[in-house]
């Protein structure tokens, strides 16, 4: 009796990176598994879907800007395609995003947002508060000016991960629903891991794509681990009834006091609510002042909200690293790859981290948009920072 194959690839973490990790590898011939107990998990469950490479731009992230752009572009043939594989609709919407402006200090922030935008070679209209409101009705009366990218768009996470799911199973990825508890390295390489009830499953290459969980993976070496952190967020979802609708046509997004809140219409009727940023580790307490927050800010963008059902409160935990970007392909151990790190730009990034990984894992080289997110620029920091 024949052994069974070890594989190609074992990806650590089920969520949308693994997945789309996963299923980019398995297309191009590799023996893929996954490991996660629940596959299609995680912060998922709990993004709101927002593609906005152009609303999101930071000042400093310029270089992250073009992976992002690089990930927009691919998304309507990633989507169909997905979409013609599974059957399973995505939720994907070229609807645009409206960020806008409730007083004098905020209407100059978006100014100069607006200001990096068109530097970056980036498409945005600059639109008085008339015009806003023109566009969407059910804004407030103070809105005093705000930014309309049409090239943002939105598609629902919780959809994309169980579509991402029935891609991998119909590409013979093999799942394993189970923890990994650490990674094995035998000679200097990584070689597999360990689950919790001590199964040993061993790989040819390992990529960690645990999200938050990723810096904390027992087994992989010190200086190889990723710098990869927990950051809270919390999310509400509402439901737009019938007679309410069109509630809003599009994403509508805003500082307010300080704090950055925005609004996700669905098709469905749903409406994602988000979303706080809070450093308190592994915390994933839905607070009551998470809650207040959110809805007060919301209520001064769209008063009529408060009129709306609430359907659910959830808190997820993004990836963090120290530069905002994610950390992709191989680490200084050999056997060892990386897709984790994504931060806030996790559903956005799964079209081009499915294709720099699958591309990584069989020419052994990352394409020319991700090389500037190698692990390996923070070892390669660290050292440059070391006293001579």
């Amino acid at each position: 009796m024949s052994l069974p194959r070890v594989p190609d690839v074992l990806v650590v973490g089920g969520g949308i990176i693994g997945l789309v990790t996963a299923w980019r590898a398995a297309q191009r011939g590799l023996a893929t598994a996954v490991v996660d107990p629940e596959p299609g998990g995680g912060a998922a469950q709990v993004a709101a879907g927002m593609l906005a490479a152009v609303t999101e731009l930071h000042y400093g992230e310029q270089t992250l800007l073009g992976l992002n752009l690089a990930s927009a572009r691919r998304y309507p043939d990633f989507a169909a395609e997905l979409t013609e594989l599974t059957g399973h609709d995505l939720g994907y919407r070229r609807c645009g995003t409206l960020a806008v402006a409730l007083d004098a200090d905020d209407r100059a922030h978006l100014r100069d947002l607006h200001a990096l935008q068109r530097r970056s070679g980036l498409e945005s209209e600059w639109l008085s508060g008339r015009d806003c409101r023109r566009l969407e009705p059910m804004l407030a009366p103070g809105v005093r000016g705000g930014l309309r990218a049409d090239g943002d768009h939105q598609i629902d996470p919780r959809r994309l991960a169980h579509a991402l799911v029935a891609a991998c199973e119909r590409t013979g990825v093999v799942f394993h629903r189970a923890w990994a508890e650490r990674l094995t390295v035998v000679r200097d390489r990584a070689t597999g891991c360990v689950l919790g009830d001590g199964t040993a499953l061993g790989a040819d290459r390992v990529v960690l794509a645990a999200g938050s969980r990723s810096g904390r993976f027992a087994g992989v070496p010190d200086d190889v681990l990723p710098p990869v952190r927990p950051v809270k967020g919390q999310v509400l979802r509402l439901t737009v009834p019938e007679r309410y609708a069109p509630f809003l046509s599009r994403t509508v997004r805003a500082v307010v006091r300080g704090s950055h809140v925005y609004l996700v219409p669905r098709l469905s009727g749903e409406l994602v609510v988000g979303a706080t940023s809070e450093e308190l580790g592994w915390d994933t307490t839905v607070t009551a002042g998470g809650v207040y927050q959110l809805l007060r800010d919301a209520h001064e963008l769209v008063p009529g909200i408060t009129e709306l059902p609430l359907t659910e409160t959830r808190a997820g935990l993004r990836p963090g690293s120290p530069d905002n970007a994610p950390l992709l392909g191989p680490t200084e151990l050999d056997g060892l790859l990386l897709a984790t790190g994504h931060y806030r730009n996790g559903v956005l990034l799964t079209p081009v981290t499915g294709d720099a990984m699958a591309h990584v894992l069989t020419t052994g080289e990352l394409p020319d948009e991700a090389r500037p997110f190698t692990p390996r620029r923070f070892r390669a920091a660290t050292l440059t920072e070391q006293p001579a």
